[in-house]
């Protein structure tokens, strides 16, 4: 299910520049009279009419006190007062008002959400994580990223996928250990998880255990944790402390746990120059 909130106005126009250039949101629909605006899973319509609806509070979320304050600064002339904790809701945020006086909220949450990202998001903001939080990943949260593993796809859907929790310190240091550099961020997180595939059961175990291990990073930030693909740990010593049979593949191990880092976007290709038609 999808919705969209919509709200009259008579200044379409400043209306649009307010939420497009200076917020941020994308025009997701022009219908001439109306325009739909997106950012993230929020849509907004606005159409024009005789007056202007300026009633409740228009709410933008983050992940993070540091974006609320990048709004902060942007918008500092203009807002009501300084971003603040509100205890009683366990959120830091502060407010402006758009052109017609409509109240707007940049916000964060200080708990634990369940999923929100979009698609999109979630495709664009996935980042490797080398440094976590001293705090433990809770059972129901591991649980559901597992529940969103089920679906990933295999050969003739064998299903030829599973995974191994390690919590184990000396496990995980030694793990580690095994790559220098390359695996020590497996040390830095409060457990890792090893995805594998079993010979047995596909012909192409190898790319289930790829295609799985994938879906489980993807999983893992929806529930906003963070991972790294530590790569070559396909090798005995791995599969010997893990008890993983030989003929088995590990597509990698990752560390997982709350990041304690935010990694900037490294430079991508133009997708002119990845894409070729024959």
């Amino acid at each position: 299910m999808s919705g969209i909130v919509f709200f009259k106005t008579t200044r379409l126009e400043e209306i649009k520049k307010f939420y497009q250039d200076r917020i941020g949101m994308d025009l997701w629909l022009d219908q001439g009279q109306c325009l739909i605006f997106e950012k993230g899973n929020l849509q907004l319509g606005f159409c024009k009419g005789d007056r202007a609806d300026i009633e409740g509070i228009i709410t933008f979320y983050f992940d993070s006190k540091s974006t609320v304050d990048e709004y902060y600064q942007r918008f500092e002339k203009e807002a009501l007062d300084k971003p603040v904790i509100n205890e009683k809701f366990n959120i830091y945020h502060f407010y402006i008002k758009d052109p017609e006086g409509r109240k707007v909220e940049f916000q964060t949450f200080l708990h634990d959400l369940n999923p929100y990202l979009t698609g999109v998001e979630l495709l664009l903001t996935r980042r490797s994580i080398r440094k976590y939080r001293d705090r433990e990943v809770p059972e129901e949260i591991l649980w559901n990223v597992f529940e969103r593993c089920r679906y990933a796809p295999t050969s003739r859907n064998s299903q030829s996928y599973y995974f191994v929790v390690v919590k184990d310190r000396n496990k995980l240091e030694y793990l580690a250990s095994l790559r220098g550099s390359n695996s020590r961020p497996i040390a830095t997180a409060p457990m890792a998880v090893a995805i594998c595939s079993d010979s047995k059961k596909s012909k192409r175990f190898i790319q289930d255990g790829c295609i799985a291990a994938y879906h489980f990073l993807l999983a893992a930030r929806l529930f906003g944790l963070g991972t790294c693909w530590i790569a070559a740990m396909d090798r005995k010593e791995v599969k010997k402390v893990l008890d993983i049979p030989r003929d088995h593949y590990v597509a990698t191990v990752t560390p997982l746990g709350y990041p304690a880092e935010k990694p900037n976007i490294p430079p991508r290709k133009k997708v002119q120059e990845m894409v070729r038609f024959v």
